[in-house]
């Protein structure tokens, strides 16, 4: 990605997780919802929203629906608020990144506790 798509990028993680704070009101979507990237092409074209949901699997599901429901909408407020030619076309994905960690974690300090 280059300079200006990984701004962009940044700018578009800002928005989007402000909106999940304040303005989605949506019921599917987990009070535990975390942006954690934002991908963006090179024409700046399409954006990539990744999000971290804990919780479990289901619950993880309903807030995706929840939010590919409310991509209008942010998409909408993203256009509001960013300048641009073209506004980026956005799709939401599960990011399991922080809950493999979590797991790696909870192994590791297992056997931790074997060894002592």
């Amino acid at each position: 990605m280059g300079y200006r798509a990984n701004r962009l990028g940044e700018e578009i993680k800002r928005i989007v997780t402000d909106l999940l704070r304040t303005e989605i009101k949506d019921p599917r979507i987990s009070p535990f919802t975390t942006v954690t990237e934002v991908d963006v092409s090179k024409d700046l074209r399409y954006a990539k929203i990744y999000v971290s949901v804990l919780g479990e699997r289901e619950e993880q599901q309903r807030t995706l629906e929840g939010l590919q429901n409310a991509s209008g909408f942010i998409r909408s407020e993203l256009g509001k608020q960013i300048r641009l030619r073209y506004n980026p076309e956005i799709t939401f994905c599960l990011d399991s990144s922080i809950q493999h960690g979590l797991k790696i974690n909870q192994i590791l300090h297992d056997l931790a506790k074997e060894q002592e």
